[in-house]
C-alpha cells in the first residue's frame, strides 16, 4: 500500500475504533469473521475474569465463505481453547451468515439454555467496533453492551488477515464496505445514525477512488 492509501485507511481506522474500555458482563460474545485474532483476545478478558461464559457467533460470511470450510465459531473456539479457555465455558452459534444473524441467533441461543445476557462484552475486528455500538439499540436493546477488539494496530491486524486467507486489498475493501455501511444502514433501520467527519468522507471518497471498492453495496 502506497503511503497515501496507508494515511487514509488510518483515518477509517481511527473513526471506526470507539476504543471502549471493557466491563465485566454475563457472557463474551466473539463475533464471527476472518479475524483469528478475536478468540485470542476473548480468551485474554475471559481469563482476567470479565466473564464466565464465551460464546462463539458465526457460520461463514462475505469473506470467510471463500477461505475456510467449517464454521467461523468452532474455528474461534478451537483457538480460544488453545488459549486456555475451557471448553466447559464455551458455547457456539454457527449458522449466522451477516451481523444481523449474530445478534438475533446469539439472543436465541442464550434465551434456549437460560443464560442471563444483561450485559454483554462483544469482541469484535477493531474497525467493527462502532458498527456494533450502532447496531445494539436496534438487534439487542434490553441488554447494555460494550465492545472491544484485539489491542493491534492497522499493520499487525493487515499481517494477521493475510495469515488466515484474506489479501491486503480485501481487509482495505472490508473497512471501506464497513464505513459505507455507517452512512447506508441506518436508512434501513439496521442501526442507529452516526456522525461521519469529514475527513472519514474524503479519505472513503480517496479509497474508492483507488479501485477498494470490492466490498460496497452497488
Amino acid at each position: 500500500m502506497t503511503d497515501a492509501v496507508r494515511a487514509d485507511v488510518q483515518v477509517l481506522w481511527d473513526y471506526m475504533h470507539v476504543d471502549m474500555a471493557p466491563d465485566k458482563a454475563n457472557v463474551i460474545v466473539g463475533f464471527g469473521c476472518y479475524d483469528e485474532l478475536i478468540p485470542l483476545r476473548a480468551a485474554e478478558l475471559y481469563k482476567a475474569g470479565y466473564a464466565p461464559l464465551v460464546v462463539f457467533s458465526g457460520g461463514l460470511g462475505r469473506n470467510t465463505a471463500s477461505l475456510w470450510h467449517g464454521s467461523e465459531a468452532e474455528r474461534f473456539a478451537a483457538l480460544a481453547m488453545d488459549a486456555g479457555v475451557p471448553e466447559s465455558a464455551i458455547l457456539m452459534e454457527t449458522r449466522s451468515a451477516n451481523a444481523a444473524e449474530n445478534y438475533l441467533f446469539t439472543q436465541a441461543l442464550l434465551a434456549e439454555k437460560n443464560i442471563p445476557a444483561a450485559h454483554i462484552l462483544a469482541v469484535h475486528k477493531p474497525y467493527m467496533e462502532r458498527r456494533v455500538y450502532a447496531a445494539v439499540p436496534i438487534y439487542w436493546p434490553e441488554a447494555a453492551f460494550t465492545v472491544t477488539s484485539p489491542q493491534v494496530t492497522v499493520e499487525e491486524h493487515i499481517a494477521a488477515a493475510q495469515k488466515a486467507g484474506m489479501t491486503e486489498k480485501g481487509v482495505i475493501e472490508t473497512m471501506v464496505g464497513d464505513v459505507q455501511r455507517m452512512a447506508l444502514y441506518p436508512c434501513a433501520g439496521y442501526q442507529i445514525p452516526q456522525f461521519i467527519p469529514p475527513a472519514v468522507r474524503e479519505a472513503y471518497d480517496r479509497l474508492t477512488a483507488a479501485g477498494y471498492t470490492g466490498q460496497l453495496i452497488q
